[in-house]
C-alpha cells in the first residue's frame, strides 16, 4: 500500500486494513497542516514536530480517560454503599435464622 503523508509518499507494509491506513494518514496530514505554514514543504523535522504533537495529544487523552475512570468508580462505590445502607436498615432483625425463645 502506498500512502501520501505530507506530499510525500510511502510504501507501507502492514496488516492494517487500507481505509484505516488512509484515516490514520489524514490524522497525520492534519497535524502537520497545523505546524507547517500553508506553502511550505513538510521537512523531517515538521514530521516530527507533527509525531510529538500527536503523542501530546494521546498523552493527554489518556490522563483525562484515567481521571474519568477514576471519577466513575468512586461514584460507582458511593452508589453501592448507599444501596447497601438502604438495604441494611430495611433488614428484619427476627429473621436472621436464630430461634425465637418468646413463643407459649
Amino acid at each position: 500500500m502506498q500512502l501520501r503523508v505530507g506530499g510525500q509518499t510511502y510504501r507501507v507494509v502492514t496488516s492494517a486494513s487500507d481505509e484505516e491506513l488512509q484515516r490514520l494518514a489524514a490524522v497525520v496530514d492534519q497535524k502537520l497542516a497545523t505546524v507547517v505554514p500553508a506553502g511550505r514543504s513538510v521537512t523531517p523535522q515538521a514530521m516530527l514536530l507533527a509525531a510529538i504533537a500527536l503523542a501530546h495529544d494521546l498523552e493527554q487523552e489518556r490522563t483525562r480517560t484515567a481521571a474519568i475512570a477514576v471519577r466513575a468508580r468512586d461514584a460507582f462505590g458511593r452508589i453501592l454503599q448507599r444501596v447497601d445502607a438502604v438495604l441494611g436498615a430495611g433488614a428484619d432483625p427476627s429473621s436472621s435464622g436464630e430461634a425465637n425463645d418468646s413463643t407459649p
